[in-house]
This record gives structure tokens, sequence and C-alpha cells, in this order.
């Protein structure tokens, strides 16, 4: 090692600028603005530039410092200016000369000392614009691996389908740089990228034009490189919108803009955020908050939802990517060995136990997360108490609207109470709270809270909600020395658009505050690294709307050298980000149903993957006059303790719980046995007739698609269009009937007390006599109907679990502890009770 390293410094090649360079016009043959002045120093660089001005400026600071950037290459070598000025030069750029003599001043961008850079590091004389280098994380190998191998073994001829690969993968995976791995390690040449979510085209493009691994690769959009300009012989990436691509003219043809897409026969297909595209059930609430022409442009005119079966394009592999695919899940679209799972729990496990020796921790500067609920005091609550069971409406509480152009809350008095609650200076007023004496930790009073909090996000219900709000902060002693960025409506811009208001007003981050409200623009796809928390305040039901958005705030925010010692070393400013709720039933059952549904694979009963869960990502829940950490059994006991029994019954009543789709029915079609069985229970009698009509109707209808696109009448379009909507129809009716086989297993668990069992060993092994007398099947007609996939399995498990407790809860309250064994049983899974009793203390 050089003598130089020996004694403690590093070199360093730094480049700065003055005010009165930074937008100077270059004088050589080259058009542009700005000099750049770029020096070596292996001490502190800011030290080292004020050597060079040995009078005082008339400012503080008459220079600004662009790069501060290790001058080692990989092999341990070092490198100094000159080596960077001689790149330059050889590629054109031009240095500033006195009376003959070198400035160290080059008329170039900040962008090409960087490449000059990078190529002085890989040893190479010429700029490139890949300058990034990283591998991938262990998960991300792990991914290529599992993933490629399925495809490499799959069988066409058996299967008798196109093969599909889903990645459950949170936001900051890095899904799109570890998806060109895989078509890299699968010898792909045309992959075709169709996103739900437009606005994340920059970072798809981002990572295949700058990292050296895809160096060969072409990126083709609406908006840049066309399909007639690339290169036929090399590798290319086509990104879409899913909605431009699939909608029809109104003609009823293909746009001319993407017929080559409809033309090609692609070697995979990369559904990007596809939780938007579960449009049968209600994903649309990811929508439901936002504008008009938001929606319209997002959704699509006419674009209900989105079925492979149907696709109008040819490929030899589809890939599907999203951080909360719960309905696919829950609908079977993927079997076991067709998910790749990557979850908040995963990311956080391994942060912990990284082992140093492998190097830097590649997940350090990922925040943990932390949610603080909060019980409104009685009288700010009491105007929003809604619905059957008096629910705590947050919709109710912020809602607005708009009257001769200014938009104001219906209830504005008791919203400045609250944000008066946030400063922990709302008084109040019950004797309960008086005698506690103890104030829980507010957003904005604690300091703790306070310093974390410079830029936040408030996800409001609706634009005037949002435009009220941003009124009411404007004029209120304290918020007011916050920039409030109203991120709703048209004015606001679509899609990515609305991002850039919000990073001009953060800047840098640190001599500046910002509280962003909107009711769904920067919800997905976006980062922002400054936001440290989330204030929760409209409802869903849906926990893909509720954690896509939290995760906005857990985007890591660091800075290089913030102590000019160490130029290669990161700070981390951000280590922890809240998530802020103020509906605390609502907060603990979407961590309860987020968590359970995480890993749909897992072994694990849904209480110990909560438990693992809020070990990572801590719940603190104020009741109105203390604050605590509750673990997971706690937290599981408030939500089935918070849910009336009826409400339990109904889930009961969930189409999640029976499986419709086409392979699913023919599976059962082509089951003799199985069709019989149906047929025994009441109500079933027809339904062998209708469930081959129904896919009969499927297949012809997506095969009439398939064929004459372009050649069809209208009134024979009218014809499928009708069709299609009596295939909808009969599918739900089949639903509905199978859904009635369900609902006469809570009647079963009412009747049977063997509760250390499994309801399914109950069913086919203590109790099969009750269970034909309940239900109408015999133990063999119904381990038939499990084994085919007709009934989830994992919703079952989810509702019998949720029912036991329930049970418990209630009899814990009167007194009575009727059930003391050592084991209780769910649906096909049993946990130890002294386990379930122990979970999170």
């Amino acid at each position: 090692m050089p003598e130089l390293l020996n004694s403690h410094k590093i070199p360093k090649i730094y480049v700065y600028t003055e005010p009165q360079y930074k937008t100077a016009e270059w004088e050589g043959k080259r058009k542009g603005q700005g000099f750049l002045k770029i020096g070596f120093t292996t001490g502190n660089v800011e030290n080292r530039i004020r050597q060079q001005f040995p009078t005082n400026k008339p400012v503080d600071n008459p220079f600004e410092i662009l790069l501060e950037e290790v001058a080692i290459r990989k092999d341990g070598t070092f490198f100094s200016d000159k080596d960077v000025h001689r790149i330059l030069r050889k590629n054109g750029v031009e240095e500033r000369t006195t009376q003959g003599k070198h400035t160290e001043w080059f008329e170039c961008t900040l962008e090409e000392v960087e490449q000059a850079i990078f190529a002085v590091k890989n040893h190479k004389t010429t700029f490139t614009e890949r300058r990034m280098d990283f591998a991938m994380r262990p998960e991300q190998a792990q991914a290529v691996k599992v993933t490629s191998e399925y495809f490499k073994n799959f069988s066409y001829e058996r299967e008798h389908k196109t093969p599909h690969f889903l990645w459950n993968a949170k936001m900051r995976f890095g899904k799109t740089f570890t998806a060109y791995q895989l078509a890299k390690k699968m010898g792909w040449k045309k992959v075709l990228v169709l996103t739900f979510k437009p606005a994340v085209q920059n970072s798809w493009e981002t990572d295949l034009v700058n990292h050296v691994d895809f160096a060969d690769w072409q990126f083709v959009c609406r908006t840049g490189t066309q399909y007639k300009d690339i290169d036929p012989k090399k590798p290319f990436v086509w990104f879409a919108s899913f909605q431009d691509v699939l909608q029809k003219t109104d003609a009823g043809g293909i746009k001319p803009r993407n017929e080559e897409i409809h033309c090609i026969n692609w070697d995979c297909i990369i559904l990007d955020e596809y939780h938007f595209g579960a449009w049968r059930d209600s994903a649309k609430d990811l929508y439901d908050a936002e504008d008009k022409a938001e929606q319209k442009k997002q959704a699509g005119d006419g674009l209900e939802y989105y079925d492979e079966e149907q696709m109008p394009l040819t490929t030899s592999a589809y890939l599907y990517l999203s951080g909360t695919p719960f309905r696919a899940l829950n609908n079977g679209e993927f079997l076991e060995d067709q998910i790749f799972n990557w979850t908040y729990t995963d990311e956080q496990r391994e942060k912990n136990n990284w082992d140093e020796k492998q190097g830097e921790n590649p997940y350090l500067e990922l925040p943990q997360m932390v949610m603080m609920t909060y019980q409104m005091p009685e009288e700010i609550r009491a105007i929003a108490l809604l619905g059957e069971y008096n629910e705590f409406n947050l919709n109710e509480f912020f809602k607005a609207k708009e009257e001769g152009g200014l938009c104001k809350f219906a209830h504005e008095a008791e919203i400045v109470n609250w944000l008066n609650l946030l400063r922990g200076q709302y008084k109040p007023s019950t004797l309960d709270e008086l005698k506690i004496g103890k104030k829980p930790p507010m957003p904005y009073s604690d300091i703790r809270l306070l310093s974390a909090l410079s830029h936040t996000f408030w996800f409001l219900p609706s634009v005037a909600s949002c435009k009220a709000m941003g009124d009411l902060l404007q004029k209120h002693p304290f918020y007011k020395e916050y920039k409030v960025i109203v991120c709703a409506g048209n004015e606001a811009g679509m899609g990515v658009e609305a991002l850039e208001p919000v990073r001009r007003a953060i800047g840098n981050g640190f001599d500046t505050k910002t509280i962003t409200l909107s009711c769904g623009k920067l919800t997905t796809g976006v980062t922002v690294p400054e936001w440290g928390g989330i204030f929760m305040l409209r409802n869903t039901s849906s926990p893909e709307t509720y954690f896509q958005a939290a995760f906005r705030v857990q985007s890591p925010w660091t800075v290089r050298n913030p102590d000019g010692v160490n130029p290669n070393e990161k700070k981390i400013v951000k280590d922890t980000c809240y998530v802020f709720d103020f509906a605390p039933d609502r907060a603990l059952s979407q961590i309860a149903e987020y968590s359970a549904r995480l890993n749909a694979a897992s072994k694990e009963s849904p209480e110990k993957r909560v438990e693992e869960f809020i070990h990572f990502l801590p719940v603190l829940c104020y009741d109105g006059s203390t604050m605590e950490l509750i673990n997971a059994s706690e937290l599981l006991d408030l939500v089935i303790s918070g849910t009336a029994s009826s409400m339990l019954a109904r889930r009961w009543e969930s189409a999640l719980l029976v499986n419709v789709d086409n392979p699913t029915l023919i599976k059962l079609i082509e089951n003799d046995k199985a069709m019989e069985a149906l047929s025994r229970i009441e109500g079933f009698r027809n339904l062998n007739k209708d469930i081959t009509t129904l896919v009969n109707k499927s297949e012809a209808l997506k095969k009439a698609k398939q064929e004459n696109k372009e050649d069809l009448s209208k009134q024979e379009k009218k014809q499928l269009t009708q069709e299609e909507k009596e295939i909808k129809s009969k599918r739900k009716e089949i639903q509905e009937k199978l859904l009635k086989f369900a609902t006469r297993i809570p009647v079963f668990m009412y009747l049977t007390d063997y509760r250390e069992q499994t309801l399914r060993d109950v069913i086919t092994q203590l109790e099969p006599e009750l269970f034909q007398k309940v239900t109408g099947l015999t133990i063999p007609d119904f381990e038939l109907l499990v084994s085919i996939g007709i009934f989830n399995e994992q919703i079952m498990n989810s509702a019998v679990f949720a029912f036991r407790r329930y049970e418990e809860a209630s009899l814990s309250y009167t007194g009575l502890t009727k059930h003391q064994e050592l084991l209780v049983g769910g649906f096909n899974t049993k946990l130890p009770r002294i386990e379930v009793e122990n979970l999170g203390r």
C-alpha cells in the first residue's frame, strides 16, 4: 500500500465553482455554461479550497463544493486530479489557460467530471454514460435464482399455459435492477414492461441506461427513443403504460403507436405495480380520493380489470411485481413455487443480523418504522361517530366542500382543536385524563418527534379537504412556519409532475420545514427521502392503500461526507420514521391483516407473523390516558375484541374464501367425484352444467378476442361485450353458491368444543358425522374439494383464529375460563397456548 494511505490520509478528488463562473458561457468550441475547478487533496477539502483564496471575499463562502470523491480504484491503487484532467482533455473538454499555463478550470458539466472519474477508476480512457456498477444484494440474487430456475424448468406442454411468477417485494427492494438481471440470466432480448403507474418510468430507464451490466441494452418508450430507431440485433426493453397499450381506439382497433407491441413475440412481459391491476374487487380504492382527471389517466376509461387469459399480446413468460399483491395471493393466482417474497420484516431482520465481515451493511440506511396511534378526546370524536358500530370516521371528521372558490371544513372548530392536540396544547376535559397527569408524546410537541418531522406527508380524504387544510395551516400561529404544499387536484399536476413543487419546497431538507397534503398523488412510485412521518387522516379498508402510502416515508435519507473527514462515508440522517393514526381500531386492524398476509407461503401462524412484524415496526397506542407499546397478543385481542360477532360471521361471506377462476373450475369439471360431491349438497344440483357452460363460454370468448381483433363489426363487438357480462354474472352466481357452503362452517365451530385441534382435523377425524350433518359433505368429499383449491385455506385459517380470539375475549370478560388447553387450533394450523399468551412479551 502506498505511504500516502499508511499515514491515514485519504486521497480525494474535489470539484467546486464560484458564483461568477456558475453560469458563465463557455469560450471554447463547445456550447454550454459553467466553469468547474477540479483538484486533489489528502486533507480536508474545504480547508484546501480556502487556501486558494488568499484574500477575504465579501461573502462567507465564495465557492460552492459540488463533488468530493475518494480517489482510490477497486484494486487499491489511488489516482490524482491529473488523471482526471487527462481523460477530460482526451474527450474534448477544454481547459481555461492563463498565459499558456494550466489552471485546472474546465468548461464542462459535473456529469462529465463524474464520467471522467469513473473512467479513471475502471482503467478506461473514454467517457461512459454508465457510472453505476453496484452488485446485487443477497435477496436480489436469490430472486433471480429461484425465478430463473422456475422459468427454465417450466413445461408449456405439461401446463398448457404461459408461465408466470410474482415478486411480492416491498418498496426499496430494487425491482427494476433485479428484473434486468433476471433478463440477462435468462438470455432474454425482447422485454416489455407494462406498468399500472406510468410515473415509475424514470426508475426503469435510469437503471438500464446507467448501469454497466446493461451496456448493450436499449430503452424504448413513448417519450424517448422509438422502436424504429433502435438496433434490432441488440436487446431492448420497451416501457409502456398498461392502460395505453390495451385500450382500443374509438373504432375498436389498436392505437397506431402500439401496433409494433402487438406484433412482437416477447421473451417476457413484466407487469409493474400489479396491485393496481386487480380491478375485480376494490383496488380502485387506490385512486378513490384522487381527482377525476387523474383517475381517467391512470385507470383508463372502460378498463375494468386485467386478465392474463385475455391478454392480446404474446410472450414466453410473465413477471409480476408488487409490494402489496394481496388480492392476487388471496385469489390463488400464484402457487407457492411461483412467488418470491421480500417483506419489511425480512429487510429489517437482515439489517439487524448483518455480519460486518461481509462488508458494509446494505440495509443500514433503511429506517425503522414506528406506528403511533391516538384515541381522540371524546369531545373531538363525538362529531364523527358514524355507522352501525358507532366508530370514529376520519372521512367525516375531515369532510370539506368547495363554496365560492374556497374550500372549508364542515367541522373546522374541531379540526383546529385537533391541530392544537398535535402540539400538545389541547386541554383535556375529562376527570380521568386530569387525574393521570401524564401527557403522551405528541408529534409537534415532543422534542424527539419534532426533530424528526421537519418534512411530513398528510394523507387526507379528498381534494377539498387538502385545500381546506392548506388554508387552515397557513393561518395557524405554529404551522404557518411550515411551507405547505397542496398536492391535490388538476392544478397540482399528474403523476410524477406533482413531485416537482415538493422537491423545490424541501430544497436540501436541512434549512426548510414542509407539510405535503395529498389525497392520492405521490402515494406510489415516488421517493422523497426527507419525509419523516405520514399522518393517516382518511378511511381505507385496503391494506394495499394503507401501506403503499405508509412506506413512502421509509425512503433512506443520507448525506455523503457531512464533516469533510472521510469523503467515502455516508451519514444517515433518518434512522426512524413514523406513521401517525387517529383511528386506532382501523390502524391495528391494518397491521394485523398486513403482517399476517406478508408471506403467503409462510408456515408460521398469523400470530407469529404479527409478532415478528411489530418487533421491527413497534406500535404505540394512546388510549386517552397513557401511551403503551403493545405486543402481538394485545394487538390481536384489541382487533378482535373491537369487532362485533356479526362482523366475524361476515368473514365467512367473503368472496376471497372460494376460488372460481377458470383453471380451478376446469380441475373441478375434470374430477367426476368432486362434481358428484357438490351435487349431493342442497342448492348444487345444477352446478355441473353451470360450471361447464361458464368455462366453455370463457374459452370461446378468449379465442374470439385473440382472433379477428380488427375484423369484428359493431354488432359482433356488442355481442362479445354482452357475453362477457353474462360470463361475469354466471361466475358470481357460482361463487355465491359455493359461499353458501362456507357460511355453514361457523355453525360447526359453535357446535364443536375441540379448540386444541385444527378445525380441519376436527372435521376429518374427531367429528365427521357432525360435519356431514351441518354441511352435507362427507370427509372424503371435503378433502377432495380442498385439494382442488376451491376453498382458500389461508383466509379460512385467519377467520377461524379470529373466532377463537373473539370467543376467548368474551369468556375472559365474563370471568369464565372455559378453555385451558395447551394448544389452540386454526383451520389447518395450531399454536401452543403459552406461546399465544407470551407473544411479543
